[in-house]
Order: C-alpha cells, then structure tokens, then sequence
C-alpha cells in the first residue's frame, strides 16, 4: 500500500478481466466512469493496439461497457472521449447499452489552439466526450462555479443598497394576456407597449410593485425603457453546465502533454487529457468521496484529479507503465506535487492507494468456475449472484485474488481470505458457502462437503431459523432432511454461476 487510503486502487491487468471481477464488490456502488479508450485511428499507439478494424474495435468496446453499466450506480454517470473516427459508432452502441433515453450530452472540447497546417482537409480542434446516465431520471449533474467573466455582468450605478445587480429584459415571446399594458418613464416619455410580437414579463400590478421597491433600473437619465435588476446575491451560486468545453477553461492538448513532461521528464502518451479537462467532468458528476472508475488509466490523469479532489477511485491499466508511470504519478501527487490542478484547489499532498495484480480469474471463457479460485472472491460471486447486492469491498473480501506475495510500505500487500461459511441473510434467506480451497483440503471433514456434522456446526456457530441457501461439493444428507432444515443445496461448481 502507498500512503494511508487503501480504498484507492491501481490495478495492472486486463481491464475485462479486472471489471469482471470487480463486479461482486462494486456493482451499483460507482458515481462516475471516465474512460479515454483507443482511438482507432488507424495509427500505432505505443501503449495501446490502436489499429483494429472497426468490427474489432466496436467488439473490443461493447463487453467492456456492458460491466461499466452494471458497476454504474443509479444516479451515476458515464463520460466517455473519441474524436470523429468512432464516436457516431460509438454514440450508436452506447445507445443499444445505456439505453437511447439515457443519452445526455455529446460535450464537445476543444483540445487544440491552433490549426495544424500538414491536415489534409480539415484541422482537427475538437474531441467528443459522449456522456450517459444509468437512469437519466435520476442523474443530476452538479452545478459548475461561477467565473469571474459573469460576475463581472453585475454592478451597481446607483448604490442599491442590495449590492451588485444586472440589468434584464423586461420584453419576452412567450404570450402573457396581462402583458400588454403601456409605461410612463420618469422623464415623461411613454413607452406604448412591449415591442412587436412580444410582451411584458410581468402584470402591470407586479410591474409598479418592483419600481416602488427600487427594483427597476430606468437609465442614468429616467428615459429609457425600464429593465429589472437581477441581483447577484439572488442568483444560484452555480451554472448549468454547457455542451462546448473551450481550450481557455479546461486546457488543451499541449498543456497536458507539459503536465506529463514535468512528472515524468519525457513525453509518455500522444494523447494525454489535461488535469483541468478532468476535474470539470468529476465536479459536476460527482461530490467528495464518491467512487470513480477510469479502466483506461492511461497516463493516470483520473486517478491524480480524484485524488487531489477527495474523490475515491479505481484506475485499471494493463501495460507495464501501470507501475512505471501511473504508481510514480500518484506518488506524486501524495507528496503534494504542484502541477496541473494542485495549486487551484490548494492540494497540500497526503491520501494513498493500493497497487495490485490479477490473480486467477473466478470463471473460465465458459463461465464455468475456475477451481482454483479462493474463498472470498468466490464468496462475492455467489453473494451477488444470489441477492443483486455487492459484497462489502474490504480487504478480506478482495476483488484481487493474487496480489503478489510481497510485504511491508509500497508493495503488493497480502490480502487475507475471509473464513466464514455464513456470506450474510437476505430477505429471510441465510447464504452460506462450503468452500475451503485456500487450504488445498477437499475432504469432508474440512468442510467443503454438507455432512450432518457440518450442518449441526452450521446451526450451532451460524444459526438461522429461516430459509437456508447451501453452496458445497456435495452434501451427504437426504432431500427431507434438507426440507426439514428448509434447506436449498447448491452443488459447487454447478451452480455458481455469473449474474
């Protein structure tokens, strides 16, 4: 582990493998999902195959977002890049996972701020971040701050007492019967009525209630037609966000290959994101200490931004640089490094994360259970698969099978296999699982198998007086002693199975 967080994880592996066996702890549970996948534009990455054919790159996609959406919580979000290549495929496949109605946004981020002159035809200065809810019903997205170029909107000529204020148009299209009214202006002059195919915002009543509350601005000289003031401090703290995303507000290209540079001394991606592009998409799709997944960690830009913004996270990356640039990066940031976004939000260092390793993997390409998989992942599987409900992410139920054996500060810890038959009651039901392959012992006296003697243990040690779920070898009692004990046996590894 490095530092003092271990609910941070840095994973080396194959993302598909990885989410698959993250799905038992995690599913329902994460806020947000970016992900910066290849491009397939058709040009060797040195990191990533960036050169499939298009079938193959939409085949390697869909599994991949299949488990994203199901580790989705239901008010979370996922936010995913491409440039023009495949993001209308992109957008097509995301529709059939998500669901079309779940669609919310196609943010367009201007990554470039010059034009390249070798293009062929056109300079590329955008990239698409498609965006989808898991149910857009639910999903909120979090306002963004307010800057200093709107603020500056609001003044104050004549020292209202209730501070800064813009003027507003008192003229809107939308009919209003009682909106058709003239207006005599200090000066004298008399405006007839709302300009043609318009109408006043409000009632002459309303009207004449505001000017007397000094909440009509009528122009340094009283002659001009009459706007209400809009006060600053009436107005939300925060913005809706908006579908174009400048080079000006989140970075640009450039500015994140020079963040790469200053962490690492050379260049390490093509086609890094900027730290100030991810924390905009992390500030209006999540709050502190929510959960969030990049399975392409790339450079590890997601990772760092989480981090420096109190956000839990999960990074997934398969190459070596997981440990030859992602570890050093975070190290980094937890010793309170000064680059991309830590001087904006006063990031002083500290946090922590831990690196593991893909062990065995709990199925086959069959789906059939992999003998040698151990206790706690195959608890979290049957757990799952059993009640909907994701396994307690804690140390002894690690989503990790094999970390490699090493101890002590800054490596792979040891995890700890849970070692309780009893896997939680659901609804009425007792779950339990006879498993005790840690140990390489398969006789019956070791608990694998459902004996009379286990059983009385069972009761004994775990008992329930519901309805009981069994998952073992085989038992060795009759069908009406298990209907007498309400008793459902299910034979391992026949009946575990993947939700």
């Amino acid at each position: 582990m490095y530092g003092n967080n271990a609910e941070n994880l840095l994973i080396q592996g194959d993302n598909l493998l990885a989410l698959k066996a993250l799905i038992p702890f995690y599913a329902g549970r994460v806020k947000c999902i970016f992900i910066d996948p290849p491009y397939n534009t058709q040009s060797a990455f040195a990191h990533y195959d960036d050169k499939l054919e298009h079938s193959q790159w939409l085949s390697m996609m869909y599994p991949r977002l299949v488990l994203l959406r199901e580790l989705l919580a239901e008010g979370g979000s996922i936010w995913v890049t491409m440039d023009d290549n495949e993001a209308h495929y992109l957008k097509v496949l995301m529709d059939e996972i998500f669901g079309r109605n779940n669609f919310v946004a196609n943010v367009v981020w201007r990554k470039n701020y010059a034009p390249k002159s070798s293009a062929r035809h056109f300079s590329e200065d955008h990239d698409h971040i498609l965006v989808y809810a898991k149910e857009a019903k639910l999903w909120i997205p979090n306002p963004m701050p307010r800057s200093e170029k709107q603020d500056k909107a609001y003044k104050n000529p004549d020292s209202d007492p209730r501070g800064l204020w813009r003027p507003n148009n008192l003229a809107a299209r939308n009919f209003y019967s009682k909106g058709t009214y003239p207006i005599k202006c200090p000066s004298g002059r008399v405006v007839d009525g709302p300009p043609a195919g318009s109408y006043w915002r409000v009632s002459e009543e309303k009207f004449r209630e505001m000017d007397s509350d000094g909440r009509i601005w009528w122009g340094k000289d009283g002659n001009n037609v009459p706007a209400p003031k809009i006060y600053l401090t009436e107005v939300k703290q925060g913005v809706v966000p908006q579908t174009f995303w400048s080079y000006e507000e989140v970075g640009h290209t450039q500015e994140a290959k020079k963040e790469i540079v200053s962490i690492f001394g050379h260049d390490v991606f093509s086609t890094p994101k900027p730290e100030r592009l991810m924390k905009r998409v992390l500030e209006i799709a999540t709050k502190p200490n929510d959960l969030v997944i990049d399975s392409f960690l790339g450079s590890g830009t997601t990772a760092a931004v989480a981090h420096k913004i109190s956000r839990r996270y999960i990074g997934i990356e398969m190459g070596e640089h997981a440990r030859t640039h992602c570890i050093p990066r975070l190290q980094k940031v937890i010793a309170g490094e000064q680059g991309g976004i830590s001087q904006a939000v006063n990031w002083q260092g500290g946090g922590g994360f831990r690196f593991c390793t893909l062990g065995e993997a709990a199925f086959d390409e069959h789906g059939r259970i992999n003998p040698a998989v151990r206790f706690a992942t195959l608890a979290a599987f049957v757990w799952h698969f059993e009640t909907g409900i994701p396994s307690a992410p804690h140390a002894e139920n690690s989503p990790l099978p094999n970390p490699p054996p090493q101890a002590g500060e800054g490596t792979n810890e040891k995890i700890p296999v849970r070692s309780s038959p009893l896997l939680g009651i659901h609804n009425g039901t007792a779950y339990y699982l006879l498993y005790n392959g840690i140990l390489g012992d398969r006789r019956p006296a070791s608990g694998n198998v459902l004996t009379h003697a286990v059983l009385q243990a069972i009761n004994d040690i775990f008992p329930h007086a519901g309805r009981k779920v069994i998952y073992g070898e085989t038992t060795r009692l009759g069908a009406a002693r298990l209907s007498a004990e309400s008793i459902t046996f299910k034979q391992i590894p026949y009946d575990v199975k993947m939700r």
